[in-house]
């Protein structure tokens, strides 16, 4: 079976949930023999963007470098599940634009409920003034106004999370049906 590729676009806050959703459709996906890759912000930081900076004009460099790898995959059949915090809705927008097959999902969770779940010790850093220019602290994230899926983290478990995107990428066509049905 042909596979339609897509873009799926996982943003929110640090700590909101992006990576833990899009691990685990990846893992439903990868088990129905779905041809995936997965782009998380932290690890293209390391690798494909290393060297930028957090102002907002590196910032949405990541973003667009992100953006053309997805691109690419995207054109040739692949399925790509980005996890970026990508705070602002303009250069998402442009993203959108570029790919075109783009579903977004907003993993939307309180700032203190990320706060709460700050593993890595980054907010608890940025309020002590160690880290400038962190988002949701003393630089903005813009929410989507328009996507395609809303994900609640602090109001529904990660099945409910997973279910929402898989469902919605069956509405849009790029999964068939039972491959939903298998998963719910």
């Amino acid at each position: 079976m042909k596979q339609r590729g897509v873009t799926v676009w996982f943003t929110g806050l640090s700590g909101a949930g992006k990576t833990t959703i899009s691990q685990a459709v990846a893992e439903a996906l990868r088990s129905q023999g779905c041809s995936l890759e997965i782009l998380d912000g932290d690890v293209v930081r390391q690798n494909l963007t290393k060297g930028l900076g957090f102002s907002k004009e590196d910032r949405d460099e990541n973003i667009r470098r992100i953006g053309f790898v997805s691109h690419l995959l995207t054109r040739n059949g692949v399925i790509v599940l980005v996890s970026a915090i990508s705070p602002y809705r303009e250069i998402r927008e442009e993203v959108r634009q570029r790919v075109g097959d783009f579903v977004e999902v907003y993993v939307n969770a309180p700032l203190e409920v990320c706060e709460g779940r700050d593993v890595k010790g980054l907010y608890r850093r940025a309020r002590l003034g160690e880290i400038k220019g962190f988002t949701g602290i003393d630089d903005p994230y813009e929410p989507p106004l328009n996507p395609e899926v809303e994900c609640r983290t602090d109001q529904e478990d990660l099945s409910q999370s997973v279910a929402k995107v898989l469902n919605t990428l069956s509405n849009l066509g790029y999964l068939s049906n039972q491959l939903v049905a298998i998963e719910n």
